[in-house]
């Protein structure tokens, strides 16, 4: 893609050529990207967007790099970046929606929402990453799910922005099915009237309960495998003898053995064997086959 002119391209955000995606991903581990864009808005993904169906580019969406292992071979194509998509509006208080811009922060949201009397999202502030990631994930904590509180989700799909209500959609636990092509832009949350004081102790239990259980000390994707149907996957990973087991920098958390950890220097050659020896060891032991819930995209 070097012979590409990008001054032909009219793009008001920043663009740049063989960027370390290690340094766009909580992990911190990721090779070059042959395109890096950061649009400035809608308009400027759009634009971006048709210049590079145009030219046959394929293109792969970031938020926060969360839930995301990246090759050490990058990403052949473009990656986009939707940083600069953070804005969050109460658009209907009387039936408490509030849309949210896919590059907002999950815990910003919360706080937004608890400022203006509205609830029922604060399991969402100890969340890591924005609302686009958690979306496309389902994210969830102790029981509850992030779409079972969204009412629609703004999508570009085929050159064309529009909202399509959740009923709609395909979802279950940890998934979200969207057309090939789909980009996440926004997501209109359904909230319910709930004093700050009583959002606040939603937050706080939360948050303590998070830096108790997941405050493991090192770079992480977060869960790195789905909890298999009754069972935590923590609980089978501790049975099959792994914690605290190590491949070059990547190590299974001391902390928490569902948090696959950067001790410094990993690669993701080092995650994936380390995934692997733990999934096998897990198989051997429980008899249960566990599942990245961590996405691996692109060469190894």
């Amino acid at each position: 893609m070097s012979n590409l002119n990008l001054s032909c391209l009219s793009f008001r955000g920043r663009i740049a050529q063989g960027e370390l995606l290690s340094g766009h991903t909580s992990l911190k581990v990721g090779g070059p990207a042959d395109l890096f864009a950061v649009p400035e808005d809608e308009a400027d993904l759009l634009e971006l967007v048709s210049w590079l169906d145009l030219h046959g580019i394929s293109r792969f969406i970031i938020g926060g790099g969360y839930n995301l292992l990246v090759g050490d071979g990058g990403i052949r194509g473009a990656v986009v970046s939707l940083e600069r998509f953070t804005g969050i509006n109460l658009i209907d208080p009387s039936q408490g929606l509030l849309r949210a811009q896919a590059g907002a922060d999950n815990l910003t949201v919360v706080r937004f929402a608890q400022e203006r009397g509205f609830g029922g999202i604060g399991f969402m502030a100890g969340i890591p990453g924005t609302v686009g990631g958690g979306m496309k994930m389902n994210a969830g904590a102790y029981g509850s799910g992030i779409m079972e509180r969204t009412s629609s989700l703004t999508l570009l799909r085929n050159g064309t922005v529009a909202d399509f209500p959740v009923g709609e959609l395909d979802y279950g636990y940890r998934r979200v099915s969207l057309a090939p092509g789909d980009i996440i832009l926004a997501a209109t949350f359904t909230l319910v009237k709930r004093g700050q004081a009583e959002t606040e102790d939603e937050i706080r239990k939360d948050q303590e309960l998070r830096r108790t259980k997941h405050a493991v000390g090192y770079p992480s994707a977060g869960s790195f495998f789905k909890n298999p149907p009754g069972q935590a996957a923590w609980r089978l990973i501790d049975q099959a003898g792994v914690r605290g087991v190590q491949v070059g920098g990547a190590q299974v958390s001391e902390v928490h053995s569902n948090f696959l950890v950067n001790r410094g220097g990993a690669t993701a050659r080092d995650f994936l064997a380390l995934a692997e020896r733990v999934k096998e060891r897990v198989k051997v032991i429980t008899g249960v086959e566990l599942e990245e819930e961590v996405r691996f995209v692109g060469d190894k």
